[in-house]
């Protein structure tokens, strides 16, 4: 690691003087690139040198222990050692954090879908839940959550569900949700007290810009219906809802939830560039051989990743093997206990592959 950030400070030092060269300030879009790199290396440089500024002063604290200083002194010079060791370490795991390469995705608003699975009733009412879970997470992180479209049994549930979280950061976190969630409990429905497993599917997709993804008007087809509601009556005469079928790759997406024909393509529209994106991601990773944690539409969907227990009073997240016993809390939206572990363990992971490269490079970056 410590290899790598010094490669990163002499880079930084080199582009330092690379700006203040005359050829380089005759060139604006040469010292734009370079301008932008050196910010983007600015950050970890900034806490690497403070890093070896502690390392300095523990040094020199502890060389004063060695010398002739009387009982009072020898406590005060230990207790700014205990200091400098502690901020030390938490400077270091600032510095690994920094090392670990962006998800460019992270800071994207999100499509997420929500499927009743394996369960029948029980699967949809549970998917309304999750739903719920999901929407209160979002009102607590102030992130705005807007309905694309919804198919729901008579009882409630929810077959599908496709909504639009808006929000900074939305994807850093909701990625982690992707995957198929078990239920277990007694349903309303069940007269013998029995526990029932049922499954429902979620999906997590960073929402596409336009320029991401290119889709021609040729291979779309468009389609009209009137909106349907709960149980499938009609909740207007209009036909306001919209069906669009991408030719090429026969994805199919559907918008219902606005009054206005102009406004539902618009939100159809949404989810196939993120759809489409997410095909696209895929088709590239799998070229490439890149194992997929949390792939939407792989053999992994059918994998649950978390089990709700109610009468333990339990989540637990298969991944990494934690366990909560906050299950009301959890569904009404405190969704950090377990999001937060996950984010440690992913970026455990992603350093850890980063150091085992380095050391097959011999410490290059």
């Amino acid at each position: 690691m410590f290899d790598r950030l010094a490669a990163i400070a002499a880079r930084y030092d080199a582009l330092t003087e690379q700006l203040a060269d005359p050829a380089v300030l005759a060139d604006p879009e040469r010292y734009r690139v370079l301008a932008k790199e050196q910010a983007d290396l600015e950050s970890t440089v900034s806490m690497y040198r403070q890093y070896q500024e502690l390392i300095r002063r523990r040094d020199e604290t502890r060389a004063l222990l060695g010398e002739a200083l009387d009982a009072e002194w020898q406590a005060l010079v230990r207790a700014e050692l205990e200091v400098l060791e502690r901020d030390l370490l938490a400077v270091e795991e600032k510095l690994k954090a920094l090392l670990i390469p962006k998800d460019p995705n992270d800071e994207k608003n999100v499509v997420l879908e929500i499927r009743g699975a394996a369960g029948g009733e029980e699967a949809a009412l549970f998917a309304a839940d999750l739903f719920r879970m999901y929407s209160r997470y979002a009102e607590d992180k102030g992130w705005r959550v807007e309905v694309l479209d919804a198919h729901y049994t008579d009882l409630g549930g929810i077959k599908e569900l496709v909504c639009l979280v808006n929000g900074r950061g939305a994807y850093s976190r909701l990625k982690y949700e992707s995957g198929a969630h078990r239920v277990q409990r007694v349903p309303t429905t069940e007269s013998g007290g029995r526990i029932h497993t049922s499954t429902a599917t979620v999906a997590v997709l960073p929402e596409a810009e336009d320029v991401e993804v290119e889709i021609l008007e040729k291979d779309l087809r468009i389609d009209t219906f009137a909106s349907s509601g709960p149980g499938g009556q009609s909740v207007n005469t209009t036909m306001s809802a919209v069906r669009i079928t991408h030719l090429p790759t026969g994805i199919v997406v559907t918008s219902q939830d606005e009054r206005s024909q102009h406004r539902n393509k618009e939100k159809a529209m949404k989810v196939l560039r993120a759809r489409l994106l997410e095909k696209y991601r895929q088709e590239a990773e799998a070229a490439y051989a890149v194992t997929r944690k949390s792939a939407v539409g792989s053999g992994e969907r059918s994998e649950r990743i978390r089990t709700y227990n109610f009468p333990q009073n339990r989540v637990t997240d298969h991944r990494i093997n934690l366990t909560v016993h906050q299950l009301d809390a959890v569904l009404d939206g405190a969704l950090d206990v377990i999001i937060e572990p996950l984010i440690i363990h992913d970026r455990a992971q992603r350093l850890a592959a980063i150091e085992m490269n380095a050391g097959r490079t011999g410490g290059k970056p």
